[in-house]
């Protein structure tokens, strides 16, 4: 069966696009049409959009979210808002596929393709990449992060005895002293008409915590995540979640329920309640929340702050892949990087 690349749009590809996304190799959050179309909405400007699917026949069997920025190609996305990103495949269909876009991409003018937030089975560093350089591309791949996470225990018991002896103690500790010196509860919000005004106090807290993520906030990342949460709600992807301390909204957590996976994907907290660890006790209130509900597993995604090994998380990393064309006569560089990622999304520091 002949394989055809087509220059899509996002209205075009929806439906199909979560077909696949769940039939693929890298199902997560940040490559649902939702997520994907909204980025490219409140943050793509500035590039050219180049959203390609691979059909067999009439079928589409794969999709490259792409942009272009100059003469760099890249996934669309970018350090400060995704954490994983992949080529979105039917298995079974990743070499041809590869093959299909590699053939497509050839005669097009373009000096690299600048590929980010790879897991290690990724369809790009298990398939294009081997491709490319097996048609004489020079590939360069490096360690870009690491995303910590953890299995989630069947109850919150089972979760603390996975817990060193020290940290569990510590947790336990620190729960006990909110319960004694405050009347203290945490919920997720559930009314979506509330939304905006929800997340208007999460974005005041995450402020509040540090000058860098006050810095980060800007009015156009703002934008971003109100959009952002609103479409993901929709699908009911989103938790927002609130520690409150005798009625005051003194932590929050932006959290995605996807997958069977809760991700954290940002949080923040009033200073003036540090002594009480609301920072970090509203984390350990999501695991438990992800616990309750039944999730498989939990992901701090990008950052290796230190709360997250002491509730437990273990590493994965995740790479980047800069595709380059190579002059005639110079030869691979075997994989040295070469390239280098600067400083990520602001991280959820206790």
């Amino acid at each position: 069966m002949a394989y055809s690349v087509n220059i899509e749009s996002f209205a075009g590809l929806e439906d199909r696009w979560e077909e696949l996304l769940h039939a693929s190799v890298t199902n997560t959050i940040f490559s649902t049409p939702q997520w994907q179309r909204v980025w490219w909405q409140e943050l793509g400007l500035g590039r050219e959009l180049l959203l390609l699917s691979i059909r067999s026949g009439s079928q589409v069997v794969g999709i490259a979210p792409m942009m272009r920025q100059g003469d760099v190609l890249s996934l669309i996305g970018d350090s400060d808002t995704c954490d994983y990103l992949d080529f979105i495949v039917a298995r079974g269909e990743e070499e041809a596929f590869s093959t299909a876009l590699l053939d497509y991409l050839d005669p097009v003018e373009w000096s690299s393709l600048d590929l980010h937030h790879l897991l290690p089975g990724s369809v790009v560093a298990s398939h294009f990449a081997p491709l490319a350089r097996a048609r004489g591309y020079s590939v360069a791949t490096a360690l870009e992060d690491m995303c910590p996470g953890l299995e989630l225990a069947p109850t919150w018991e089972e979760y603390l005895a996975r817990l060193s002896g020290r940290d569990r103690h510590e947790l336990r500790r620190k729960m006990r002293r909110l319960g004694h010196h405050a009347q203290a509860r945490y919920y997720v919000v559930q009314d979506k008409e509330r939304l905006s005004q929800d997340l208007q106090d999460f974005l005041q807290l995450f402020r509040q915590g540090r000058q860098d993520k006050a810095q980060f906030m800007t009015a156009q990342m703002a934008g971003f995540f109100q959009a952002m949460a609103a479409s993901l709600a929709e699908k009911d992807y989103l938790r927002l979640f609130f520690l409150e301390v005798d009625g005051v909204r003194a932590a929050s957590a932006l959290c995605f329920d996807y997958g069977g996976e809760l991700y954290l994907y940002n949080s923040g907290y009033d200073p003036a309640y540090a002594s009480l660890s609301v920072g970090l006790l509203i984390k350990a209130f999501c695991i438990e929340e992800g616990i309750l509900s039944g999730k498989q597993r939990f992901d701090f995604l990008r950052g290796a702050e230190p709360y997250k090994y002491r509730l437990g998380g273990q590493d994965v990393p995740v790479y980047g892949c800069l595709i380059r064309r190579q002059p005639a006569g110079s030869g691979d560089p075997g994989g040295a990087p070469g390239f280098a990622y600067g400083a990520n999304r602001c991280n959820q520091h206790t």
